[in-house]
């Protein structure tokens, strides 16, 4: 493991280059190099490179417009006046806590650090909490369900043309942005599936949809893949008992007409499937209590076949 510190990334990219965009923002102000080396708490002749030389910048964060935005502020601020250091410190500080919010520090610091990659991680804005490890956890669900359909054989062939994605709820998942799927969906490609990113909160709407009225009904149920509808898979779910269920293709309502039906039947089934509609096409769901649970069961009825 490469253990990296958020702080480090901030010292080592993030600085170097608000240094190099402050001095020479002053230096259009007017100020002289020995009163830019003042404010910045640096050295003359390093102000001298970072207006003269070529120092190296983090484009993600030099390029970015809240950069930007800083940079002229403090500049005019310090120039002027009107900005103390206390004042110039507490703008830079608000700049960095913004873009470690998922914002460009997050990107640095995944690239230093790849364990962190496709966690979805705000360590830095909320710390090491529970409800961080459930985040994670559904997140690692998910990775392991798309394993699994990856690598199952035949799965392929059950891919729908629009594409498959799979997704795993939080616990008290309310909204489509608490369930987490794959961005961009699952596709077949030369006979192999083919997971395109890692998983993501929100990435799904028509996944989300599905699992959230299952959940209204049987909050354990938080998993679910979608499959091209095919009587085989059908025919192999009822031989194994599993409970099924036709439902209309439409997309309007879909989560509240599902949420009705999954009510008045007092179960959510194990197969939910639809015959498709004009420019929709047929889609079958398989639900468990996880992503990972629900793409087992669906490589295993699509081996049935």
């Amino acid at each position: 493991m490469s253990l990296r510190l958020p702080s480090e990334i901030v010292v080592e990219d993030v600085l170097p280059t608000l240094r190099v965009l402050l001095a020479r923002e002053l230096g259009e102000h007017g100020l002289t190099q020995r009163e830019i080396a003042e404010h910045l708490g640096v050295t003359q002749a390093a102000v001298s490179t970072y207006v003269s030389g070529e120092p190296e910048l983090e484009s993600r964060i030099a390029e970015h417009p809240r950069t930007a935005e800083t940079v002229a502020s403090v500049a005019a601020g310090l120039a002027d006046g009107e900005m103390d250091g206390y004042d110039a410190l507490a703008a830079v500080l608000e700049l960095v806590r913004a873009f470690e919010d998922r914002g460009p520090i997050c990107e640095l610091h995944e690239e230093a650090m790849p364990e962190l990659e496709g966690l979805g991680c705000d360590l830095c804005v909320r710390g090491a909490n529970p409800e961080l490890h459930t985040e994670r956890a559904v997140l690692d669900d998910v990775r392991e369900a798309a394993r699994v359909l990856a690598t199952s054989p035949g799965v392929a062939t059950a891919v729908p043309n629009v594409g498959t994605n799979v997704g795993t709820a939080l616990p008290e998942a309310t909204e489509v942005a608490d369930v987490a799927a794959i961005p961009g969906r699952i596709y077949e490609m030369g006979g192999r599936v083919e997971v395109p990113a890692n998983p993501e909160f929100g990435a799904s709407e028509h996944v989300a949809t599905t699992i959230l009225a299952a959940m209204a009904e049987a909050p354990d149920r938080r998993g679910a893949v979608n499959l091209a509808t095919d009587d085989a898979v059908l025919d192999a779910a009822e031989t194994r008992g599993l409970d099924r269920m036709a439902f209309e293709a439409g997309y309007e309502n879909r989560g509240d007409r599902l949420t009705e039906q999954f009510g008045e039947r007092g179960s959510v089934p194990d197969v939910l499937f639809h015959r498709g509609a004009f420019g929709i096409e047929p889609i079958t769901y398989v639900l468990g209590e996880t992503g990972a649970d629900a793409a087992r069961l669906a490589a295993e009825l699509v081996a049935d076949e």
